[in-house]
């Protein structure tokens, strides 16, 4: 073979060659399997796949947070909890430490608390209602209490704010008068002695409109409706601390022409209780 053809094979040889070595790399690329996101190292497995509940004890602060086993039937409302209320636990945690080094040097300063627990409430076949109780300790003559509310879509799988209930622009004064008369009854069964509140004020203490109220579903007489709002008052609201928070729950029948008609077929029936529904060791005013 004259040289000429040597080069031109060789040539051909080698340019075979790196065709197959490019087209392996190609196939090894295109084989491997996707990068996968890397974990926050600050969440571990467990907190990842959104358990009930959370926990942690420091030097500085206890935390912990409940959730209710009803949550698991809809993953993204209880991610979306999850998640909200362990990174509010964090900066909680955060802040207790950087509060307890700055006066550590005063004696018996005691380490800060904060809990939160849902509950479910009232429900039917489109909505779910959950109850949120939030207790915190940061020093002080005593613990401050709050209530909240979470209220939840099961056909559109979604978060509802409680004003969509209402017809938009529905005048709400039927249902804030409903709400000051129960909560005036409510006082003067706990307190002995009458209850006067009004809705403008000229006191101490006014009754808080309905709008401005965290509220939950009450369960209705008629099954898997609802029958009623309860409405959750939290301490110095309505009166001293001393006298504690209120629940009240207000019939349906009180607001029926305010619902929304998206939402006018959950509502049906009368509250299985009704009035002061505020559990005080056991004993409640409700009717």
């Amino acid at each position: 073979m004259k040289p000429v053809h040597f080069a031109l094979a060789a040539l051909v040889l080698v340019a075979a060659c790196q065709r197959g070595t490019d087209d392996e790399a190609t196939r090894t690329v295109a084989e491997a399997p996707p990068a996968q996101p890397q974990a926050d190292p600050q969440v571990t497995e467990a907190e990842q796949a959104a358990p009930l509940t959370y926990s942690r004890e420091t030097a500085y602060a206890d935390v912990e947070l409940t959730l209710p086993e009803a949550v698991i039937a809809y993953p993204d409302l209880h991610a979306t909890l999850y998640r909200e209320e362990v990174q509010g636990m964090r900066a909680f945690l955060e802040g207790a430490q950087s509060d307890h080094t700055e006066y550590s040097g005063e004696d018996g300063f005691p380490p800060y608390e904060r809990s939160v627990t849902y509950e479910v409430a009232g429900q039917s076949a489109r909505l779910l209602s959950l109850t949120e109780v939030s207790y915190e300790y940061t020093g002080g003559a005593h613990p401050n209490s709050s209530f909240g509310a979470v209220l939840w879509d099961k056909t559109a799988d979604r978060r509802l704010q409680p004003a969509s209930l209402f017809r938009r622009g529905a005048d709400m004064t039927a249902l804030d008068r409903a709400l000051c008369d129960a909560i005036n009854t409510a006082r003067s069964a706990l307190m002995d002695e009458p209850s006067s509140l009004t809705l403008e004020g000229g006191g101490a203490f006014t009754c808080p409109r309905a709008a401005q109220t965290p509220f939950v579903l009450a369960a209705s007489t008629t099954g898997g409706r609802v029958g009623g709002l309860e409405f959750l008052i939290g301490p110095y609201q309505v009166g001293p601390y001393a006298e504690g928070s209120y629940q009240i729950v207000v019939p349906q029948s009180a607001f029926r022409s305010l619902i929304d008609p998206a939402f006018s077929a959950e509502f049906a029936g009368q509250p299985r209780r009704v009035g002061d529904v505020t559990d005080r060791g056991g004993v409640t005013q409700a009717r």
